[in-house]
């Protein structure tokens, strides 16, 4: 008896090199295909030139698609709050209080999105994993663009509903889908995003729309990307096509357009409600600080003002530079305008090499690789900010060449 502890130390140790050979076989998989990546250092604000890893670099990688990020305005609202409501929430909103600043940034989005009710969450992602399983369950369905967010994936998967996928922007796919499970469901949810964020392209949204109310479906809709670009009052493509009112649940991120970080949804009265006892992700995670809550609410002011449509034309501007000087060089672009632009490359090691040699000219666009995107579909994906200028652009076009 007095010699198992030894046996027991022993075991433990074989055991844990065991595992650890098998994490740097696993590393060395990653290596081999492409995949391994790195997180580079930034020393200073998002904007169009960053310091990383101490070398100054032209930036085509951040969704700070109106440069809000490094925005006067917002640094002052995100100090003052921390002077006023301090740094940390505490804890949840339903256990410690909820802070004033959550409340106004609700309030204000749900008068910008013409909705009844907002809910903020501290990511885009845990209001995606908070939404999904708060309205379906077993016995409902979730049906899925092939291209929505993963965020969007693993919330379909952990609410327990039915799961179907249909091919991307393929009405005629998600048709025979709801066709074939009329009446089998209490309960059937179609989820698509508006601007999608790999390829650029845009949601076919007169016409989903349609489809789901003729099939007595509901719709979530991820305005992630659109939020701030699109619309007459840049709420996002719902308003650009008229069709906000026959959305049930619009969900968006306050980290792009924006300039600040977090997450939201948006919709009825009643449905917020709801989900302010069911979003697992809303009722267990601790509050967003009140700097971040601060700085996005400004940052929302900033958008609905008359600055933000000039930063908005001045995107657009940018964007039509960008793909004239990459289609005069034979690279095939997507046909609708958005602030990505993907360079299909293909192979994980060749999008790689490609990001390198930018890198090596001063110009940082990282390679978007498996899991990201499909295996074999790897690209570099350009997103443009309205603080870019002309010379930025043929900057990156002079290291980028021809196709």
């Amino acid at each position: 008896m007095g010699s198992a502890p030894a046996i027991i130390g022993r075991a433990r140790i074989v055991m844990a090199g065991e595992f650890q050979n098998e994490l740097k076989e696993e590393l060395s998989g990653l290596d081999t295909a492409g995949l391994r990546r790195t997180l580079r250092i930034v020393s200073g604000p998002q904007q169009t030139r960053i310091q990383l890893d101490g070398s100054d670099v032209l930036h085509f990688s951040s969704n700070d698609y109106l440069g809000l990020a490094n925005h006067p305005s917002l640094k002052t609202a995100a100090i003052s709050a921390i002077e006023q409501h301090g740094a940390g929430a505490g804890a949840a909103r339903l256990i410690s209080g909820s802070q004033s600043p959550s409340h106004k940034l609700e309030a204000a989005l749900a008068v910008f999105k013409n909705a009844e009710a907002a809910l903020a969450f501290s990511s885009g992602y845990t209001a995606a994993i908070g939404v999904l399983p708060a309205l379906a369950g077993a016995g409902d369905m979730i049906v899925i663009d092939k291209l929505v967010h993963a965020s969007l994936v693993d919330a379909a998967k952990l609410s327990g509903a039915k799961l179907r996928v249909f091919r991307h922007n393929d009405l005629t796919h998600l048709d025979e889908i709801l066709k074939q499970s009329t009446g089998e469901f209490r309960r059937v949810w179609i989820v698509a995003e508006s601007v999608y964020s790999m390829d650029g392209d845009l949601a076919p949204l007169l016409n989903l729309v349609d489809l789901k109310g003729a099939h007595g479906a509901n719709l979530l809709l991820d305005e992630a990307h659109a939020t701030g670009l699109y619309g007459k009052g840049r709420r996002g493509l719902a308003e650009e096509f008229g069709v906000a009112d026959r959305v049930e649940l619009q969900m968006g991120t306050l980290g792009k357009a924006l300039g600040a970080a977090g997450g939201f949804v948006c919709g009825s009265a009643d449905l917020i409600e709801l989900l302010r006892h069911r979003a697992r992700s809303f009722m267990f995670s601790t509050a967003p600080v009140p700097a971040q809550t601060a700085a996005a609410l400004a940052g929302l002011e900033i958008v609905q003002s008359e600055e933000g449509e000039e930063r908005r034309a001045r995107l657009w501007q940018r964007v039509d530079e960008m793909k004239n000087g990459l289609i005069a060089r034979g690279w095939k672009l997507p046909a609708v305008r958005s602030a990505m632009v993907p360079l299909m490359v293909g192979g994980e090691r060749e999008t790689v090499a490609l990001s390198e040699r930018l890198l090596e000219a001063n110009v940082f666009v990282p390679a978007i690789r498996y899991p990201t995107v499909a295996k074999g579909a790897a690209r570099l994906r350009l997103t443009l900010s309205a603080d870019h200028t002309p010379a930025d652009i043929e900057e990156l076009l002079e290291a980028l060449g021809d196709a």
